[in-house]
């Protein structure tokens, strides 16, 4: 799926939150290190689900192990100190027994996009098998 496509699917019923770059989240060139944009996509997937009345922490507790098992991140640009943003997420079942999290971070001065991802998660039962909950499924 091409940037613009997936821009006009995931402003379809996706989830947003604001966010601002932190100095000490940027390394030595000035810009945010790129490893800290995996933990702006995860805490939006947290928020998102928040929105939908779950948790990780509830999922846990009631069996319900979510692991991510992919991850495809496509910079575009960079973003340094202060700067503003928003991380949209939405979600998509792939297969039996995977979702994928639709991710973007769009700069909010000028609404560049900075990046864009792809998170595949599935969940695991008590045994460690791959299944797919009903909690997963009121997510669609």
């Amino acid at each position: 799926m091409g940037f613009s496509a997936m821009l006009d699917f995931m402003n379809k019923d996706s989830f947003s939150i604001e966010m601002k770059v932190r100095d000490y989240e940027c390394d030595m060139q000035g810009i945010v290190n790129n490893a800290i944009y995996q933990n702006y996509l995860e805490h939006a997937r947290h928020e998102f689900l928040h929105s939908a009345g779950l948790s990780f922490a509830e999922l846990t507790s009631r069996g319900v192990i979510v692991v991510v098992i992919r991850a495809e991140l496509d910079y575009r640009q960079a973003l340094r100190s202060g700067d503003d943003f928003r991380v949209s997420v939405s979600v998509r079942q792939v297969s039996r027994l995977k979702i994928v999290f639709d991710q973007q971070i769009i700069k909010l001065s000028g609404g560049e996009p900075v990046l864009e991802a792809q998170i595949t998660a599935t969940s695991l039962n008590e045994r460690g098998r791959p299944y797919f909950p009903e909690e997963l499924k009121a997510l669609l």
